[in-house]
């Protein structure tokens, strides 16, 4: 391979002509500025320079050779030779990189981060979702936080997520000896699962942790649960395939974002079949970004540091390449593509659960985005009620009902499915679990931790199986305030 120099490099550092070094790898990009999902400036700020934190603070390594022509390796350079875009001035789409990712001691899982204010504590300490919430916030990056953590304009939706759940009352029974225990196990679109839970799909996870979805995988197969990967994930489906613990047990699903490029998304859904995916989950809910305000406040804050700094938030970037523009009829143009199970995740009123069960998909998921698209739009929990008052017959039906957002305790998983929901998928979270260098341990200890609370509050239920759930253990008066009285179906 050609050995380059610095000032051959630095001579292409334009639109024109536009170099970048990737782990000691020198690429001519200039062809594949305007192909970028997240939109040229992200390249252009690396032209002429190194690259590489930028690059793997978001993507895998093995996307270079899915996005590049083998044409464009130019050659290599020394490592340190070039100089790295200003790091007073991160790119939108790839984030300053955290700082260095602590090591876990593997016999107590105690974490130690030198350069961390604080270490993060010991997994044991960990005792519930919020704890996880509390010490991601100290150990991720700025800009990852916001883009985990932020919600659409003032975040009523987000929060009105999870006091939803608060609404709702559990009606325990007593006296019921329940000697063997409980079984929480089911199926989602026929895959046997060990919990009533999903992981959502979540974008760009290395964000958290460096094996990013790869950890989410492992941890999944160990804890017998089903994920969904995100259109944006960090890692190539084949790579999270290869992660899977329990291969021939252990369900993928793969999301699908619509793409302007209506030929990205074919090649989205060709190697999601070709990766043994088991199902594909159309995301509807966001035809354009939501305004995520702690995201823009933090790139204005680039921007006013560094005046050479371009580019949007990170939700923004990631959300570019979407297209507005599907309706119905995308259904026929995907099962013509596949005959796998189709899930549409952003339902978000009666009438389009109706409309999608006429349409015959296998499942929809109730969700606003997690509060992250359109605020002031009604919680989940509430469109669930709203098709138990108004369309009960799809409760049951062969269209498998999920809900996701908000989410954060064993109870709330328990109240959705006993108004009817099949499964609760939970996004940030996980993200969470990977982070402050947790990584799989800590995707399964939250895992273990919403699994004690299910089996616990099944008991106090008086339940030993998921089926035995219902309205008849619930008190939701309060909640049912909130459902539309009348629609037109």
């Amino acid at each position: 391979m050609t050995f380059l120099t610095r000032e051959e490099i630095e001579r292409h550092s334009s639109r024109q002509s536009c170099w970048v070094a990737i782990h000691g790898s020198v690429y001519d990009v200039t062809e594949f500025i305007d192909e970028h999902p997240g939109g040229p400036q992200v390249i252009l700020r690396c032209a002429g320079k190194d690259a590489t934190a930028d690059f793997d603070s978001v993507h895998d390594k093995s996307l270079l050779s899915d996005a590049l022509e083998p044409s464009c390796l130019k050659g290599s350079i020394q490592p340190g030779a070039l100089s790295a875009p200003s790091p007073s001035s991160p790119s939108p789409s790839s984030p300053s990189p955290p700082s260095p990712l602590p090591k876990i001691v593997a016999t107590t899982t105690t974490v130690q981060t030198p350069t961390s204010p604080t270490p993060a504590p010991p997994l044991s300490t960990l005792i519930n979702l919020h704890d996880f919430e509390k010490v991601a916030h100290q150990h991720l990056s700025p800009h990852a936080w916001a883009y985990y953590a932020s919600g659409a304009d003032d975040e009523y939706s987000k929060h009105a997520n999870a006091k939803a759940y608060r609404k709702v009352s559990l009606r325990p029974r007593i006296l019921r000896s329940i000697r063997a225990g409980v079984d929480t196990s089911t199926t989602i679109l026929g895959q046997k699962v060990s919990l009533p839970v999903y992981m959502s799909p979540t974008g760009i996870a290395k964000l958290a942790h460096p094996d990013a979805e790869c950890a989410l995988a492992a941890a999944a197969g160990h804890e017998g649960l089903a994920q969904v990967l995100a259109n944006g994930a960090s890692m190539p489906i084949e790579r999270v395939r290869a992660a899977r613990t329990s291969p021939q047990q252990q369900p993928l699903f793969a999301q699908l974002y619509v793409n302007k490029d209506i030929r990205k998304s074919v090649e989205t859904v060709r190697r999601a079949v070709e990766a043994g995916a088991c199902g594909v989950w159309v995301t509807v809910d966001s035809p354009v970004v939501g305004k995520r305000e702690m995201d823009e406040r933090l790139n204005l804050e680039v921007q006013a540091r560094d005046s050479s700094a371009r580019g949007q938030g990170v939700a923004k970037t990631m959300a570019s390449s979407i297209s507005p523009f599907i309706d119905w009829e995308i259904l026929t143009w995907l099962r013509n593509l596949t005959d796998l199970p189709i899930v549409i995740k952003g339902i978000q009123c009666v009438e389009d659960a109706v409309l999608a069960y006429q349409r015959g998909v296998q499942g929809i998921v109730l969700s606003n985005h997690g509060g992250r698209s359109q605020d002031t739009a009604q919680p989940p929990l509430v469109t669930l009620l709203e098709i138990r008052r108004h369309a009960p017959y799809l409760i049951g039906s062969r269209m498998q009902i999920f809900v996701d957002g908000g989410i954060r305790r064993g109870t709330d998983v328990l109240k959705a499915l006993a108004l009817g929901a099949s499964a609760v998928g939970l996004g940030r979270p996980f993200l969470y679990g990977l982070a402050a260098g947790y990584g799989e341990e800590g995707v399964r200890r939250v895992i273990a931790l919403l699994r004690q609370e299910i089996e616990a509050n099944m008991v106090f239920l008086g339940v030993t199986k998921l089926s035995e759930l219902g309205p008849h253990l619930l008190n939701a008066t309060r909640l049912e305030r909130d459902v539309v009285g009348e629609v037109k179906l």
